[in-house]
């Protein structure tokens, strides 16, 4: 080993155990300092241990042999002289700004016949496109030159629920009096709403579980509804006080004669037997669907129930665009979701098993049943029959609330 290689393999040790604490003046100055002390042919051997060119570690011998010669005075924090470096892109060409902004809002700030307008706005897409708009630009700059206008990566949010009702902050209090005035007297309260139906068969379904590596379920990859053994139709009522719930899975149509008959079969298996010698019942719903308030079959129904059990029931309904505070959707929907994530509902049955195998750390008890029964829909209710209802409405909104009492 010759003399030279000696020295390049010392000053690499050394440079290798200062360098992570050295900025790029600093090691400029370290290089310079090192290829002085080594003499003649310093610059080579330190350029060849520090992988640095020639002309940086030559600069650092001057700047250490003459400190007046430097560019920045050795009491200063700066590294670079200022100005220095190469100018960004957008300073050679303040243009590609404006013609970015144009690419990502086209309906507002551009073209709304952009070439992109309607494709995934990457930032390899967009670079392309600047590219044959004439600019040269990688996608690295595009995503800085768009952080810099504050844009980031963001999905949609789910916000916009229509014009709010007026009267909707008031409804909200007079439900919240009446569920605890029912609470306070031992009457049971429950929450009802059609959860979203689901496609039966070997089809993906969102979220992950534990499995082998490498040993993934094979689903089917596409959730065409021809190609579907079935649809469950799951109706749900949550007791809010007993924290249960009971869900049908119905296989036909989400109709309200199948609502009712999903409360009836509530009460029967677990309402009657916890509230023995009860004889109301607060049901909050939303304002649409089978329970809906403008839902003739939906009161007619619930005037059988009253009727055949003995209870009066009262029904309050939120006000139109506020389903999600129904306490159904976020005590009992969402675990049932959350319970059978990652797995295929391949038949109406594990539809059921997933359904009633849902609890959580506070308590939350569900039963399931399948009912096969076919609900027909288009059933009309005439005006008689409506007349003949035993309904008193409220004076606050009496179309959201109304009690149903057993006929005599």
């Amino acid at each position: 080993m010759t003399v030279e290689q000696v020295k390049v393999i010392e000053v690499e040790r050394r440079y290798r155990l200062i360098a992570p604490f050295l900025d790029e003046r600093q090691r400029r100055l370290w290089a310079g300092t090192e290829a002085a002390s080594l003499g003649h042919g310093g610059v080579e051997c330190v350029a060849r241990a520090t992988k640095l060119a020639i002309k940086t570690v030559r600069r650092g011998r001057n700047e250490v042999n003459d400190p007046q010669s430097a560019s920045v005075s050795p009491d200063s924090s700066s590294v670079r002289t200022s100005g220095a470096g190469r100018p960004r892109l957008e300073e050679q060409h303040p243009e590609i700004l404006k013609a970015l902004l144009d690419l990502v809002e086209p309906t507002v700030r551009g073209d709304p016949e952009s070439p992109l307008r309607w494709t995934c706005k990457s930032s390899y897409n967009l670079a392309e496109e600047l590219c044959a708009k004439g600019f040269e630009v990688s996608s690295t700059t595009v995503q800085r030159l768009l952080s810099d206008q504050e844009f980031s990566l963001q999905g949609l949010r789910k916000a916009n629920e229509g014009k709010g009702h007026p009267d909707r902050d008031d409804q909200f209090q007079y439900i919240y009096k009446k569920v605890k005035s029912y609470q306070k007297r031992k009457q049971p309260v429950v929450s009802v709403d059609a959860k979203k139906k689901e496609l039966i068969g070997d089809f993906p379904n969102g979220g992950r579980e534990y499995r082998k590596k490498g040993n993934p379920q094979r689903v089917e990859a596409y959730s065409f509804p021809s190609m579907a053994k079935g649809k469950a139709a799951p109706y749900g009522v949550y007791d809010q006080g007993a924290n249960e719930g009971w869900v049908t899975v119905g296989m036909s149509a989400d109709t309200a004669e199948f609502a009712v008959s999903t409360i009836r079969t509530w009460w029967d298996r677990m309402g009657k037997p916890r509230y023995k010698g009860a004889n109301e019942l607060l049901i909050t719903a939303d304002c649409g669907g089978s329970n809906g308030y403008r839902a003739r079959l939906w009161k007619a129904r619930l005037q059988d129930f009253a009727d055949t059990s003995g209870v009066s029931v009262r029904v309050m309904h939120y006000p139109p665009g506020t389903s999600k505070w129904n306490k159904i959707e976020h005590r009992l929907f969402n675990h049932i979701t959350m319970n059978w994530r990652g797995r295929t509902l391949s038949s109406f049955e594990i539809v059921v098993e997933c359904i009633g195998n849902t609890t959580t750390t506070t308590g939350l008890n569900v039963e399931a049943q399948l009912d096969q029964k076919d609900y027909l829909k288009g059933i009309k209710i005439s005006d008689e029959e409506m007349e003949s209802l035993n309904i008193k409405r409220d004076k606050f909104h009496g179309e959201w609330n109304y009690i149903l009492t057993p006929r005599i």
